[in-house]
């Protein structure tokens, strides 16, 4: 081949070659200088001063979230099992159960038995959560979200960040509730008021230290654990501790069964228990029941439907609940007891009582009616009523107008007031026990005395007259004065005190001639107790109202009734004779008002001088019944004496009493009308001779020569 000139080419392409030519590098454009190197030593200080406090930021966090885990380690570490932290009373609790064995009455800190978050009704658990704290299975223990939340509306309501609302959830509230652990000691409080205060403050560093106690209880407890301690410790109004006892306190029913109107009544009641307790308030109660319905549609736990309806029938209370205290009756049988095991327990007491429902009922209406028909408006006259059966057992008490109370003055059994013509018939006991007959004769005639010490003494009738010769029957059924004294006298004062005093009226009995008038004071328990010895048939009673005194889960009764039947005072035939006494004085004499058709009864009237207290005392076959009327203050009644309006409230009660009872005949001899022993045709003897009042020395020799007087 020839040679043309041109060159050999390239083995490496000429691009290729260029490619790889080393590239001079060029100078690159700085991005986003930092501002703090364009200011030079300021920004370097600001820079410095940044990383001081991140640096001392983050050691601080470190330093208290080891101080924050440290406590509630320790927190930990001394929290005991759920299970010991159910029951956080530091009372026991009195249930009181009438004759029948129902409950009418609690005292102390109910708790009605430990339930769980899944024992108790759903409709219940939901109400506590939708009303307390939704976000409850979410939270760690504490919620930033409802704290400043909280504060927020505080502030904005014009209090303090901690006054109001608390923002605390349902673990803060239980934490609470346990008083951060510390228990009640007498050696560092005062009472436990101030225990409870104490654990109810709201201070900045006692919020740190529930926090604390919150988060511990999260690691330590379930959620549901905690959602049961906090239901079993919650006070819910009425002396209720936790929802077991209040279901029971005001429903009659175990928490399990609650309907969703009860749940949300109970629900209710965690925001302010006294304010919005149903027996305090019941139309109240039922208006935050609707709220916490309403919430609980709101975050679904019941629909629309179902909480229209349970709004549309709100929860009310149980029969028990209704009659909210036990009242007068049950303060009664409180102080009658043992304190260790009535007002200061620490155990759970049942007491089994004598109280009758019925019975009960029909007291409290009587006296509403006669106050409200006979009384005029304004009033503040008082009564008391004492309903027992002839052995002493109380039926029913009503202390005042007010029934429904707790711890207010019992006029029944704390009044003490002169009996007037009411404790006529223990001198008219005397007389008949000593052998004289109803038809024994005295003289209704002026007659006065001379009291050592007090001068001459001239006892009047109330109707300013006298009757001449009168028996004894006749001058019981007048209630005449003059023939009282004169009888009290014959027989001897002495006997008559002894006989008032072995009946039961333990007062001091007057030692002059006025002892027969009723010038001692008595209470009406006493006095009715006392008109229950003649009912059966002349043996003391002690009223009583408790039966047995047992330990809740006990089988075995601790103690039994402390009253009955006791030793006899006069035979029974001079009982059944002054019953047929009495019975007139109702038939045909100043008891007239109080006569009820169809059944026999006895009684007496009892008027005070210048009419400061009013009394009917009677009784039927069956019961023993006792009225008293005046002014606490001891201010004269206008135009009321015990044959008036006593004798009327004890119709009202005994009319009521025996609805639907078949009434028994009054035990009673019914003495024939004799004519008088100065009477043409008289009979004379021993029993129904004159009585007239005597010396002492002499009264002793006839009695012995006639040999009458002495007990048999």
């Amino acid at each position: 081949m020839s040679k043309t000139g041109r060159r050999t080419p390239r083995l490496v392409a000429e691009k290729r070659r260029a490619a790889t030519k080393k590239k001079t590098p060029r100078r690159r454009a700085r991005r986003n200088p930092s501002p703090y190197r364009r200011r030079g030593p300021i920004s370097r200080l600001l820079r410095w001063i940044l990383r001081a406090i991140w640096a001392v930021t983050w050691r601080l966090t470190v330093v208290a979230a080891t101080i924050l885990g440290l406590a509630v380690f320790y927190t930990y570490t001394t929290l005991p099992d759920a299970g010991e932290m159910l029951d956080g009373r530091a009372r026991g609790s009195v249930t009181l159960r009438d004759q029948n064995g129902e409950v009418f009455a609690w005292r102390g800190d109910q708790f009605g038995g430990a339930v769980t978050a899944d024992s108790v009704s759903p409709y219940l658990r939901d109400a506590v959560i939708a009303t307390e704290d939704r976000r409850f299975y979410s939270h760690f223990g504490i919620s930033p979200k409802g704290v400043i939340g909280a504060i927020a509306i505080n502030l904005r309501e014009g209090r303090g960040p901690l006054s109001g609302h608390g923002g605390s959830t349902i673990t803060q509230q239980t934490a609470k509730l346990m008083c951060l652990g510390v228990r009640y000691d007498p050696a560092v409080w005062d009472s436990e008021q101030e225990y409870v205060q104490d654990c109810r403050r709201t201070t900045l560093w006692r919020k740190a230290k529930e926090a604390v106690y919150a988060l511990a209880m999260e690691a330590k407890y379930t959620k549901n654990e905690i959602l049961s301690i906090y239901l079993n410790r919650a006070y819910m109004g009425g002396g209720a501790f936790g929802a077991e006892a209040a279901a029971q306190r005001y429903f009659g029913k175990p928490a399990a069964a609650l309907s969703p109107q009860e749940g949300a009544m109970l629900a209710g009641l965690l925001t302010a228990p006294s304010r919005y307790a149903p027996t305090t308030n019941l139309a109240r109660s039922q208006a935050r029941a609707a709220t916490v319905l309403r919430l609980m549609a709101e975050q679904g736990y019941l629909t629309e439907a179902e909480a229209m309806a349970a709004q549309a029938n709100p929860a009310t209370l149980s029969e028990a609940a209704e009659a909210q205290t036990g009242g007068y009756f049950a303060d009664w049988v409180m102080e009658s007891g043992p304190d260790f095991f009535t007002r200061a327990t620490t155990e759970d007491v049942i007491i089994r009582t004598t109280l009758d429902q019925r019975i009960q009922r029909a007291a409290e209406e009587a006296m509403r009616t006669v106050f409200a028909d006979k009384v005029k408006d304004g009033s503040e006259a008082q009564a008391a009523i004492v309903v027992m059966s002839a052995d002493g057992a109380v039926r029913a008490m009503v202390g005042g107008r007010d029934t429904n109370v707790v711890g207010a003055f019992n006029r029944a059994t704390m009044a003490r007031r002169q009996t007037g013509s009411a404790f006529k018939p223990f001198v008219y006991a005397t007389a008949l026990e000593m052998g004289y007959g109803p038809q024994a004769t005295v003289v209704d005639e002026p007659y006065c005395l001379n009291i050592p010490g007090s001068g001459r003494w001239c006892p009047e009738n109330y109707s300013r007259r006298h009757y001449g010769r009168v028996t004894l029957a006749e001058a019981l059924k007048r209630s005449l004065n003059v023939p009282a004294v004169k009888v009290a006298e014959a027989v001897g004062l002495d006997r008559v005190r002894k006989v008032a005093s072995d009946f039961g009226i333990e007062s001091d009995l007057a030692a002059g001639p006025a002892l027969a008038l009723g010038a001692s004071e008595s209470t009406l328990l006493e006095m009715t107790g006392a008109y229950a010895g003649i009912l059966n048939g002349g043996s003391s009673v002690t009223p009583y109202g408790l039966i047995e005194l047992r330990l809740l889960g006990e089988d075995e009764p601790l103690m039994g009734a402390g009253g009955g039947i006791g030793e006899r005072v006069i035979r029974e035939e001079a009982a059944r004779q002054l019953t047929w006494m009495m019975y007139q004085v109702v038939e045909d004499g100043t008891g007239r008002r109080a006569r009820l058709p169809g059944i026999e009864a006895a009684g007496k009237t009892g008027t005070t001088q210048a009419t400061r207290d009013a009394w009917f005392l009677g009784f039927t076959a069956d019961y023993v019944a006792g009225v008293w009327m005046g002014y606490d203050d001891n201010s004269p009644l206008s135009g009321v004496t015990g044959s008036g309006l006593p004798a009327e409230i004890w119709r009202e009660t005994m009319t009521r009493v025996y609805e639907g009872i078949e009434p028994r005949p009054l035990p009673m001899v019914r003495v024939p009308e004799r004519p008088l022993p100065s009477d043409p045709g008289a009979t004379g003897g021993e029993r129904d001779r004159d009585l007239r009042p005597r010396g002492n020395a002499v009264e002793r020799i006839l009695r012995d020569l006639l040999g009458v007087g002495a007990n048999r």
